[in-house]
């Protein structure tokens, strides 16, 4: 009688397949035999597991490629843990149990450890091997090195990954109107003036009638009359939010008669425009100042800005719509106006302080304030203090506004011994060998318990002379206050002012906070930095926080202080209150 495989001929392919299917040998008992280990080029790397033993075999070129002597063997939990890598070891068990459940073959990719720390990359091909019973009893393992190829896909998976991470321009809008900030409209400032002359205009613009227009109308109006102004301007121009009320407009290369006709268009325009409003319409009053400048001039970008805006205020004074200055002020003139500027706010009382909740998350409670620093315009309506800042910096004049701010926070503390205060701190000031003995002088004549304080020193300030900062840090918390970095994780110096200074308390900046939720990448900085303080014995805060969401997520990263709008806004110190539970909803 013929046998079946003469009667009907199998394909040369599927009988090659057959002939290298492994053989059953015998085994004890009324057991029918186990398979061996197939045969296979020498130069091919692969593995065969048989569970009785619950060894591996190895080819020698896999044992080539692993860096392990040729004909070596090893157990199979011991296999995974040493040449699986680590964060592979679930992707691999998982691709074996699939392989022997389905009795089917598997492919992966996994990396492989060789014994000299190296690793490389794998296809890996897992085959069940079946035995007597119709049970699986093995795998057969072939691998193929793909160490090119992986790299290459990682390369361009990490290069995605920049791409979407990196901050398309330095150049940063403004939220409220779409301009730019008034730091970036200074960088455009400097560039246009190395490049040759031009301009610069800022314009106030205010509502018609001051009573019943809220701030939110402010910057309705505001934003609303940048659009008009973008209708208007050239090509070239540029236009950025230069503080609460004022647009700038930068008119790079224009000539002064240019200049004039451009401003004139612009003024003219927001004074004759009606603006609808969500609740209203009105009109606009509406005054600007014009300042001219040449390639390289001694006047940099913030002169420039500070000449327009004094003189928008000399047209508001002279009930003009425009002042034009022809040449910026000189150097040693504006010295001199600066620091009249500062000495007028310090000795007419135009500096006002706010104080912003930060919350603790173990007990939920409120139980430090940040003060911050106002400055009171002309309405005594409380501004951002950043550009009488910038002035003192520069002038060196920054030493007298920390002091006002810390004689003020003392006599707080001295008031109100419920309430534990956080004062920023310029890096000048720091380094300042005077301020030393001037927060013991006034700790003690105010009486002030110095565990109410702490003194946060910003990240990103320049501080002047280390030895004096750090023999200021050490003071205060000899006598018993804290010392807190400000901004972590935006500047240059982060890690090594940890080292540097006695820190207890680091707030973590709040650009990778705002978007906490929804940027993965962000989470995992946020993460490593608090990390990385915990290390270092040192509690955390996280700014900006404005949503339920960020809060949860914070409270799983182990952050210890959260602050922002969502815990409560700045508001008057003579407005605060003993400390509170934030409410039951963001508790959950």
């Amino acid at each position: 009688m013929t046998a079946p495989e003469e009667r009907f001929p199998r394909p040369r392919a599927l009988r090659d397949r057959l002939s290298r299917r492994p053989r059953l040998a015998p085994n004890q008992g009324h057991q029918l035999p186990l398979p061996e280990p197939r045969t296979a080029p020498d130069d091919e790397a692969r593995f065969t597991y048989l569970a009785a033993g619950e060894e591996i075999v190895w080819s020698d070129a896999l044992a080539g490629l692993l860096g392990r002597p040729a004909g070596d063997k090893e157990l199979s939990q011991q296999i995974l843990a040493r040449h699986v890598h680590v964060d592979d070891h679930a992707k691999a068990l998982g691709a074996i149990t699939r392989a022997w459940t389905a009795r089917e073959p598997v492919r992966t990719t996994v990396r492989l450890m060789r014994d000299d720390g190296g690793w490389f990359d794998v296809d890996c091909r897992l085959e069940p091997i079946i035995g007597p019973d119709n049970a699986v009893v093995g795998l057969h393992g072939s691998l193929r090195d793909v160490s090119a190829r992986e790299r290459a896909r990682r390369e361009v998976a990490r290069l995605s990954r920049r791409g979407e991470t990196v901050q398309a321009s330095v150049i940063e809008k403004d939220p409220a109107t779409g301009l730019l900030t008034r730091a970036r409209f200074a960088d455009e400032v400097d560039r246009a003036q190395r490049r040759g002359g031009g301009a610069v205009l800022i314009i106030r613009v205010e509502p018609d009638r001051a009573e019943g227009v809220s701030a939110d109308r402010h910057a309705d109006l505001l934003q609303r009359a940048a659009r008009v102004l973008e209708g208007l301007a050239r090509p070239d121009d540029l236009l950025g939010r230069a503080g609460p009320n004022e647009i700038a407009v930068l008119l790079p290369g224009a000539s002064w008669v240019m200049a004039r006709r451009q401003a004139d268009l612009f003024v003219e325009a927001l004074r004759s425009q009606p603006f609808v409003l969500p609740d209203a319409w009105l009109r606009a009053r509406v005054w600007a100042g014009l300042v001219r400048f040449r390639a390289e001039g001694e006047a940099g970008s913030h002169d420039l800005l500070i000449d327009a805006e004094q003189a928008w205020r000399q047209a508001r004074d002279a009930d003009r719509a425009l002042t034009l200055v022809a040449d910026p002020v000189p150097a040693r003139d504006r010295q001199d106006t600066y620091r009249d500027q500062v000495a007028d706010a310090l000795g007419t009382d135009r500096f006002t302080l706010f104080a912003q909740p930060i919350l603790e998350l173990q007990t939920n409670r409120v139980l430090r304030h940040e003060l911050l620093l106002r400055v009171l315009d002309e309405g005594d309506n409380p501004q951002s203090p950043e550009q009488v800042l910038q002035i003192a910096e520069r002038l060196d004049t920054i030493y007298d506004i920390d002091l006002w701010v810390v004689e003020r926070a003392m006599r707080l503390a001295a008031e109100r011994a419920d309430l534990s205060l956080q004062i920023n701190l310029s890096g000048r000031s720091v380094g300042d060998p005077r301020l030393t003995a001037e927060v013991e002088t006034l700790i003690e004549r105010y009486a002030v318990n110095p565990e109410q304080l702490t003194f946060e020193i910003t990240e990103t300030a320049l501080i002047g002379n280390l030895s004096e900062a750090r023999h200021f840090a050490d003071r205060i918390r000899d006598l018993g206050c804290q010392l807190a970095l400000d901004d972590f994780g935006s500047g240059y110096a982060s890690f090594r002012y940890l080292r540097l200074f006695p820190i207890d308390l680091v707030k973590i900046d709040g650009e990778y906070v705002v978007d906490l939720v929804r940027n993965p990448e962000d989470q995992v900085l946020v993460r490593a930095l608090v990390q990385v303080c915990q290390a270092y014995g040192i509690h955390t805060v996280a700014e900006y926080v404005q949503d339920e969401a960020t809060l949860r997520m914070l409270r799983e990263m182990g952050v210890d202080f959260v602050q922002g709008y969502l815990i409560g806004r700045p508001a008057p110190v003579e407005e605060l209150r003993p400390a509170t539970r934030l409410r039951r909803s963001n508790l959950q």
